[in-house]
């Protein structure tokens, strides 16, 4: 027979699997798992404690699904591999993937340090492989970064960028900037341009700055260096 605790994990992934967590009520949650609402303050302190909780266990079949990840003879074809099943588990869950990579309060989830750790494991592949153009530190975390901020406009805004083009434009342009493996793309638009400007950024790799490729996207020219715009 279940526990309270877990019949309250499991009624919060259930109401998470159709609302966003900041629509769940704790009064929801307690008729779901049929318990009452000091139960929840007892076994996790308060919702957010709750909802913690409930973020870890995302991250442990997040994470459960990365170590599944096939290892080919092409490390860099693998990392193209892992950031195309990041995005497919937030397609399938896409308010539990909101509540593990946008916490509020002070507690985060622990587990996204092994989900930085898997990544890295990868990169040092890369490195390995005389395929690195910067450490695999930087490499990852870039990587990492716009794998995320990819899910989360695709989630937040399906009908702008939920077309699986983008994703893979923005996986080709971060992954080929850091490991020299650049792919010529017809489909380089606002997404790639950007990604692009962000990790050469973050690598001081770019020749362009993240505000120059944006005026390279609008065709606004950026008034000189001292002046401000009027």
């Amino acid at each position: 027979m279940s526990t309270a605790r877990e019949r309250i994990l499991e009624a919060t992934e259930e109401l998470l699997a159709t609302k966003d967590a900041l629509a769940i009520s704790t009064r929801a949650i307690c008729d779901r798992a049929k318990v009452g609402m000091p139960e929840i303050y007892r076994q996790f302190g308060d919702k957010q404690g709750l909802l913690t909780a409930v973020a870890d266990i995302g991250f442990e079949r997040f994470l459960a699904a990365k170590r599944r990840n096939p290892l080919t003879d092409d490390p860099v074809a693998d990392l193209r591999t892992a950031w195309d099943s990041h995005v497919a588990f937030a397609l399938r869950n896409p308010y539990l993937y909101r509540l593990m990579f946008t916490p509020t309060g002070d507690a985060k989830p622990q587990a996204i340090k092994e989900a930085q750790a898997i990544l890295l494991k990868a990169v040092e592949r890369c490195r390995d492989a005389g395929r690195l153009r910067t450490t695999p530190e930087l490499a990852g975390r870039s990587i990492l970064s716009a794998n995320v901020g990819v899910c989360m406009m695709a989630l937040s805004f399906p009908d702008l960028f939920g077309d699986s083009e983008i994703s893979t434009a923005v996986r080709d342009a971060v992954i080929g900037q850091v490991t020299g493996d650049e792919r010529e793309d017809t489909r380089i638009g606002t997404a790639t341009v950007l990604a692009q400007a962000l990790v050469g950024t973050l690598t001081g790799t770019a020749p362009v700055s993240v505000a120059a490729a944006l005026d390279r996207l609008t065709g606004a020219p950026r008034p000189p260096a001292g002046t401000s715009e009027p």
